[in-house]
């Protein structure tokens, strides 16, 4: 799956987050193309409800046309039949990895390997809206807008799609941050995971939306 443009292809994936008292899943569409998180759902269940609230907000979000292609894993979230409900809907394409080769869904495993180690341990959330209001500004605010993948040429995602529909504006493009109130600015050497290890990401923005 090799996109040469936005809202192409997207891949999907659920993982845990474990917290002091038990555990959450996350569902996330991601855009294959920018690496954008188009869609995210957190719940305390694995029910096809989970996913099937990610993936309408990522088409109300990018509105993509007809064709795109919506890959996943062989979970029997993504094989329910009100999930392939919303797909047949919006002339979506499913795709899922073949049996006994996970490494088809590469691109979504490796941002929730990125999120778990640049933020979830780094931190401790009191419980699930704790976590919602940091995952919010992870996923809506830092790493769209904010952090910058080498895959990309140290782009960020939204400068990445930015590009493609306005090739001329090269490296001199800049990208509008939201302002959000009391957001704390850690310097990344104070950010460490529970094993110790230090947090990758730099600079650093710890506290989440207050």
């Amino acid at each position: 799956m090799r996109p040469d443009g936005p809202d192409q292809v997207w891949v999907s994936d659920i993982t845990y987050i474990r917290l002091r008292h038990e555990f959450v899943y996350l569902a996330v569409v991601l855009d294959v193309y920018s690496r954008r998180v188009v869609g995210w759902a957190l719940d305390r269940h694995l029910q096809a409800t989970l996913p099937l609230r990610a993936l309408p907000q990522a088409i109300a979000k990018r509105q993509p046309p007809a064709g795109l292609v919506h890959h996943s894993d062989r979970g029997v979230q993504y094989a329910s039949e009100a999930y392939v409900a919303v797909l047949f809907k919006h002339l979506i394409i499913g795709s899922m990895s073949r049996k006994g080769y996970p490494y088809d869904n590469a691109f979504c495993e490796s941002f929730m390997r990125t999120l778990k180690e640049e933020e979830i341990y780094c931190s401790t959330y009191s419980d699930i809206e704790d976590l919602r209001k940091n995952l919010t500004y992870f996923l809506e605010v830092y790493y769209p807008l904010k952090r910058l993948p080498s895959a990309r040429g140290y782009r960020t995602p939204a400068e990445f799609e930015a590009g493609f529909l306005h090739p001329n504006w090269g490296s001199d493009l800049v990208v509008q941050i939201p302002q959000l109130q009391n957001v704390t600015r850690v310097h990344p050497v104070a950010i460490r995971s529970p094993s110790g290890r230090r947090c990758p990401r730099f600079p650093a923005w710890h506290g989440g939306l207050q």
